[in-house]
């Protein structure tokens, strides 16, 4: 009776040995096809009754780190350290720097103190005489108070103490800019000069040019587009409003010709010459002179009229929805940025040149204003060169 007890708690002890043989001996016996014989069982059931108990299998120990990994990971752990305590960044990749720069170039004078924005203006203004004065407009600055950090007209007061003016001279801005674009900027002196820039401007007799890059390259190279605009509504689930195209003509329906139709009542007159200047893999620099002052008139031209809109301009190259500016991969690749960062980017729309008539006192007045640093970056990426620097045929 004992002998039977040892052998049930020898049994037992062993279960789990006894469950992996018996399942090893099933998959031998499949795999082999041949019947258990008797003595092969009695071997079998002597192991099972005589064998040892298993021990539990314990976790792997890690490998002990080595002293040149704990050396590695220390000064790691110190040098994040010493990086925290002092405000240093680390190191940004080459895309990173990228919009790390466009956001320096764009934003330096979007929301300061509004005596850094006039004195800003007062050291880089382009021209002055007693009637009227030009300035270099930066880039993101609105004219007229819009809600959103300091505009020029609010800092005109401060402008024109900085330059000594008489007590009752007020400055006044004259054929103003959109917050995105740089340039000349005019302002008068005086009511005077004001009445005489608005009598000029009603009778096209200042010429005004800008320079923008496309995301294409204009057909024909040269020309006028005289095409109506109106605002439109654009409904959906970003609904905004936008200066479209109204023309006054339409292709016949064989597309041999074209023919006359009645021009939309609220529609406006805008006409706009331009030129190429330069172009290379699929960008431009265009010379543009409008001959009407609509709002978005360069820009509406250019995005649905030549099907180039500018780089940049976010708002005109889609018409369906507002979304960030989709860009061939060369560009992309050349301008150092991912589609994921191309709202970064500025709207590339310079005021170059400024030309007022001259008078029988004074002579004609011709400014130039110098481009934006991000402008000239955006020139050598793209490799388009200003007319004055290329090279004679």
């Amino acid at each position: 009776m004992k002998g039977c007890r040892a052998l049930t708690d020898s049994f037992c002890n062993n279960w789990s040995h006894v469950r992996n043989m018996i399942v090893l001996r099933r998959q031998t016996r499949i795999n082999n096809l041949q019947p258990m014989t008797s003595d092969s069982a009695h071997v079998l059931w002597r192991t099972l009754t005589t064998a040892p108990p298993i021990p539990n299998p314990e976790p792997e120990e890690k490998a002990p780190l080595r002293a040149i990994d704990l050396a590695k990971k220390i000064r790691q752990e110190k040098r994040e350290e010493e990086r925290t305590t002092k405000g240093i960044k680390p190191t940004a990749t080459p895309l990173q720097k990228r919009v790390s720069e466009l956001k320096q170039f764009t934003q330096q004078l979007q929301n300061v103190h509004p005596n850094v924005l006039a004195k800003h203006l007062h050291k880089t203004m382009l021209f002055q005489n007693r009637d009227v004065i030009v300035l270099n407009k930066p880039y993101g600055v609105s004219v007229k108070d819009h809600g959103g950090g300091t505009c020029i007209t609010a800092v005109l007061p401060i402008l024109a103490k900085m330059m000594d003016l008489k007590v009752d001279s007020e400055l006044q801005p004259c054929l103003g800019l959109e917050k995105e674009v740089t340039g000349t900027l005019l302002l008068a002196r005086n009511q005077e000069a004001v009445d005489n820039i608005v009598y000029l401007h009603r009778h096209n007799q200042i010429q005004r040019k800008y320079w923008a890059i496309t995301v294409g390259v204009p057909v024909p190279s040269e020309g006028v587009i005289d095409i109506p605009l109106i605002e439109r509504e654009i409904a959906g689930t970003q609904h905004h409003f936008k200066m479209g195209l109204s023309p006054m003509f339409r292709l016949n329906e064989t597309g041999e010709g074209v023919s006359r139709i009645r021009a939309h009542r609220q529609a406006e007159s805008a006409v706009t010459k331009y030129r190429v200047l330069d172009s290379r893999a699929g960008c431009s620099l265009v010379e543009l002179e409008p001959l009407t002052g609509l709002k978005h008139q360069i820009r509406v031209h250019l995005a649905c009229a030549l099907g180039c809109p500018i780089l940049g301009d976010h708002k005109y190259s889609s018409w369906t929805k507002l979304a960030p500016q989709k860009l061939p991969e060369n560009v992309l690749g050349k301008l150092g940025l991912e589609k994921s960062k191309t709202r970064n980017l500025t709207l590339h729309l310079h005021a170059r040149q400024m030309v007022l008539p001259g008078t029988t006192s004074q002579p004609e007045i011709r400014v130039s204003c110098p481009m934006p640093k991000y402008f000239t970056k955006a020139l050598q990426r793209l490799n388009l060169i200003f007319p004055d620097e290329k090279e004679p045929n």
